[in-house]
């Protein structure tokens, strides 16, 4: 998986960080030649969510196969019998039509391919300023149980810990700073 001049650019960070936004924004600049890593999941669907576009959706037992065959760069079961992770063809699709993949990926999941890919991996960890302000985005997207968004928080007091890790800690206070931020990283670290 080495071959090529592709890069891996990683975004993590606790649910409600707005990662997945700034992710989305930086697809849409061209100039950037970005295409999006699709993650394999077990878990079920969340609202709009398109197979193969939004993540691989597989069965638990199928997951665990790909497990068994090492067909990973990673994976991690985030939640309880909820896996995600990266398939390797997947960073060879990218890679084979020349461009860079980009990750909106789990905190642990993105430390994991830092660690497999140090020089090819632009890591940046992305956080809210108070978890106050998390919890408040987490429920105004409507789409979690009480239950989930209280473990969702536990698991960002967890998550928060390992931000010193990443190459860069983008603070998304305001979204339109944080989606220009995010793309000079882009830019700087392709160039």
């Amino acid at each position: 998986m080495e071959k090529g001049k592709g890069k891996l650019i990683v975004f993590s960070a606790p649910s409600g960080s707005g990662k997945t936004t700034i992710v989305h924004h930086l697809l849409e600049q061209k100039n950037l030649n970005l295409d999006f890593s699709i993650s394999a999941t077990s878990r079920e669907k969340r609202g709009k969510e398109i197979n193969g576009k939004d993540y691989y959706f597989i069965s638990l037992e199928a997951f665990r196969k790909h497990i068994d065959q090492d067909d990973f760069v990673e994976w991690e079961e985030v939640y309880s019998n909820n896996f995600y992770g990266t398939l390797k063809s997947e960073v060879e699709r990218i890679w084979s039509e020349g461009k860079h993949a980009i990750f909106d990926i789990d905190v642990i999941g993105g430390l994991r391919i830092k660690e497999k890919f140090p020089e090819k991996t632009l890591a940046v960890f992305v956080k809210t300023p108070t978890i106050k302000i998390m919890e408040k985005r987490l429920r105004s997207r409507q789409t979690d149980s009480e239950e989930k968004i209280r473990e969702r928080l536990a698991k960002a007091e967890k998550e928060l810990s390992y931000a010193k890790e990443f190459d860069i800690i983008l603070v998304n206070d305001d979204l339109e700073t944080a989606k220009k931020e995010a793309e000079e990283l882009v830019l700087k670290f392709t160039s």
